[in-house]
């Protein structure tokens, strides 16, 4: 009997364990990977603005302004996205 109690024992300590991982992920990492993957989507159905060259002839956009297919492109619609060239 005291084998099966240390046993339940041992279980009830690796579910909790698993049960606070679980918990940790959701409520701290998982919100934070959907605003990326959201803005990462985002900005691949984006129509963006092309990169402008400096007084060089260089583009050395890191970023640029882009907009919603199928929408007026204004000031209040426009979001940012990383360049890539």
């Amino acid at each position: 009997m005291k084998e099966a109690t240390g046993e339940l024992n041992a279980t009830v300590v690796v579910m909790s364990a698993i049960a606070v991982l679980i918990a940790f992920f959701y409520y701290t990492l998982w919100p934070v990977l959907r605003v990326n993957f959201e803005k990462n989507s985002q900005c691949s159905k984006a129509i963006c603005e092309p990169c402008e060259p400096d007084s060089n002839g260089k583009k050395t956009c890191k970023f640029v302004t882009c907009y919603p297919k199928g929408q007026n492109h204004t000031a209040e619609n426009g979001f940012q996205c990383v360049y890539k060239g």
